[in-house]
């Protein structure tokens, strides 16, 4: 828009000047953040040791695959049948995600399908991002998970639906997403790379099985009378089609009953 300034000049150059100043104090404050959350990172040994160890190893990996780095945006998405755990990445100026890697998930616990109350062992199902990054673990570094979100706080247990879901370390579990230590010494470092260079949301997307025609048999086959698991998946699957045919992912909606909407 081009601000057309007569008489009124010296307000347009007030404005001018506020506007101005007022990107730039949103900028250094987004920039004082980054800053905080670095210098907490990186005091502690476990995660200086792992990003010497696994950036330049990951950037080497990206180069190799024609993909940049630090990413810009990365995408995980988790399959606790197969204990697969995929990363994809978005490209500067391209709108669709490409696979990086493939990792495996070393441990579950619980049945396929979703978490309902605390102390049910299940991994969670579903739509959600990345909360926190936890240099001290018990479990060596751990990433948290934003469970219990809506559909979970509505479909499960609404006194005690659980929490503190992470993918993390040791390679033990009881609902969460463990991985080797050296595995999320790399995981960790490269969420890490993707939120230094901006990114604040890291999706995770946590599914049953790959919703393909083997999948499918195999939930039709072991879960034929579970009709309540069925209507959460058929809903789960929705989201998973679209990210196959389109390589990127909605925004995360939900209706009153606590559904996935699309």
């Amino acid at each position: 828009m081009i601000m057309r300034c007569s008489v009124l000049q010296p307000l347009c150059l007030c404005i001018l000047v506020f506007q101005l100043f007022s990107g730039t104090v949103a900028s250094a404050q987004k920039d004082y953040k980054t800053q905080n959350f670095e210098n907490y990172q990186f005091n502690f040994p476990r995660v200086a040791h792992a990003y010497s160890v696994y950036n330049q190893r990951l950037s080497k990996e990206f180069q190799e695959k024609n993909l940049h780095y630090p990413p810009r945006e990365i995408f995980i998405r988790a399959f606790k049948a197969p204990n697969e755990f995929e990363v994809w990445v978005k490209e500067p100026g391209i709108d669709t995600f490409t696979l990086f890697k493939k990792y495996k998930i070393c441990a579950l616990s619980g049945r396929l399908g979703p978490k309902r109350y605390e102390g049910d062992e299940q991994v969670p199902e579903g739509f959600y991002f990345i909360s926190d990054f936890n240099p001290k673990s018990v479990y060596h570094l751990s990433l948290l998970l934003n469970y219990p979100n809506y559909s979970d706080l509505v479909l499960g247990n609404k006194r005690s639906p659980g929490g503190d879901i992470y993918i993390h370390g040791a390679c033990v579990t009881v609902g969460c997403l463990p991985m080797t230590d050296q595995g999320i010494q790399e995981i960790y470092t490269l969420c890490l790379a993707a939120r230094l260079n901006g990114q604040t949301n890291i999706p995770v997307h946590v599914f049953p099985v790959r919703f393909n025609k083997e999948g499918l048999d195999y939930l039709g086959r072991e879960y034929a009378h579970d009709a309540q698991r069925q209507r959460f998946w058929i809903n789960l699957k929705a989201g998973y089609d679209y990210f196959e045919q389109n390589k990127t992912i909605l925004p995360v909606m939900y209706n009153p009953d606590g559904k996935y909407l699309y």
